[in-house]
């Protein structure tokens, strides 16, 4: 997680701030990180997975192609999560449906 922080830094405007938006999870929340002054973290409540839109991707992703499968071993779980994350990958209108939320767009016209 500090190298996934210092690399947002780096990518920072200069004079800009990132704002990240995390879960709850303890690499998100150790005090071992060294959190960089050009960004803000912004925890999410605990059991909210309805306000991380990536809970709905993973929904999405056992849904419509990991659920109801039996794998012969560890490697046919990464091949499947792999198809699986490729052919989302191949739907960029849908990534956007899922993560989209109504009542984020206050004040915007849609």
């Amino acid at each position: 997680m500090q190298f996934h922080l210092d690399e947002i830094s780096r990518h920072v405007a200069r004079g800009a701030h990132a704002v990240l938006l995390l879960d709850r999870a303890g690499w998100h929340t150790t005090a071992k990180l060294k959190i960089p002054n050009n960004i803000t973290p912004i925890l999410l409540p605990s059991r909210a997975p309805e306000l991380n839109p990536v809970e709905n991707v993973w929904q999405y992703l056992r849904a419509n192609w990991l659920s109801n499968r039996v794998f012969d071993d560890y490697d046919a779980i990464i091949d499947a999560a792999c198809e699986a994350w490729r052919k989302l990958l191949a739907q960029p209108d849908t990534i956007t449906s899922i993560g989209m939320r109504d009542w984020a767009h206050v004040g915007q016209s849609s």
